[in-house]
């Protein structure tokens, strides 16, 4: 069912944008409404006194710093759609003043909602009950809602379907500017002639999603990704605080207090150096992941004095890619 679910979301981001935002705006509802009903039930149960998993419910947590790190990127990942709005940056009406509005108002959104589904949980499930189990929500259904139980493992798949959008959406295009700016495979930046998707970078990201699935553990595979995910934050925040200092006079039409960008990096270096020590085998496989990237861009990129029969055959690549998806090299916005 996922692999089923990859290939359609991606089909519908390689066909129109319109309509993978459609798609994007109804389980983005559909999540909300849940949340609501989620939320409202765990009101009712405040309300008839169900407070006892609130006595205490930290016990027996781990508080070392590896776990503490770790026990981050599980949480965090979570929030992480506020990251993936940069990667759409070109897409937005008036950037400037949407894309930090747009960050403030989901991070705090987000932060209430879930803070209040979890206080919600902790009225009718125990906290040994919610590490055994992996879907929360439809426990919390089960018990409450009755015969309207079956909803809740609906409105999951809905919303998972809706994150799977999200980020199919969001990431094509990392890869798509990426490419344009001369880091990855050229033929990756290349639009369809006719819907003006990016088809070959929503197809790389689709393909790259179902490998992927072969992780059967989808915690450890958050691990993975969030290490990698960080650490990619941490270089990006060094870099923004480099030119702070080296070039303060360029033009930053977004531009923020340093107390934040030097905040965020600590944290950003406490995620992802603590688990290198106490994570090693998955940090490690998380650099692996980084370092895949690296013979394709020494190839198709780093390398220029290739012989002759090398250049052929990416050219030869690209042309069959362009005929195959009727796809032209894009033109750099302004």
């Amino acid at each position: 069912m996922a692999a089923l679910c990859i290939v359609i979301l991606t089909v519908v981001n390689a066909w129109d944008v319109v309509l993978s935002m459609r798609v994007q705006d109804v389980f983005t509802y559909a999540k909300l409404l849940a949340l609501v009903l989620i939320i409202g039930a765990g009101i009712v149960q405040l309300a008839r006194g169900e407070s006892e998993n609130f006595l205490d419910p930290f016990a027996g947590s781990k508080l070392d710093p590896g776990s503490i790190a770790i026990a981050f990127y599980q949480g965090l990942f979570a929030y992480n759609g506020w990251n993936y709005l940069n990667y759409v940056v070109e897409e937005l009406k008036n950037p400037y003043r949407n894309l930090p509005l747009a960050s403030w108002i989901s991070c705090v959104l987000v932060t209430v909602v879930y803070f209040m589904a979890n206080v919600a949980y902790f009225t009718t499930v125990s906290p040994k009950e919610m590490l055994e189990s992996s879907a929360v929500a439809c426990v919390f259904a089960k018990r409450l809602f009755g015969v309207m139980a079956w909803t809740m493992p609906a409105f999951v798949a809905l919303s998972t379907f809706g994150g799977v959008n999200g980020v199919l959406f969001t990431s094509s295009r990392l890869f798509f500017v990426g490419a344009r700016e001369g880091h990855m495979p050229k033929v990756l930046s290349f639009v369809q002639i006719h819907r003006l998707t990016p088809v070959p970078s929503v197809i790389f990201m689709g393909l790259t999603s179902l490998v992927y699935l072969s992780s059967t553990d989808m915690y450890q595979l958050i691990n993975y990704v969030s290490f990698v995910n960080w650490l990619a934050i941490a270089l990006s925040v060094v870099a923004l605080l480099y030119f702070r200092w080296k070039r303060p006079d360029m033009k930053r039409p977004i531009k923020v207090n340093l107390i934040w960008p030097i905040s965020y990096l600590v944290a950003s270096v406490f995620l992802v150096i603590i688990p290198l020590y106490t994570n090693p085998v998955e940090t490690g496989l998380g650099c692996l992941i980084i370092a895949t990237g690296i013979p394709v861009y020494v190839i198709c990129v780093k390398w220029k004095s290739k012989p002759a029969y090398v250049n052929k055959i990416i050219d030869d690549f690209n042309i069959f890619a362009q005929k195959l998806l009727l796809v032209v090299p894009s033109e750099k916005s302004s």
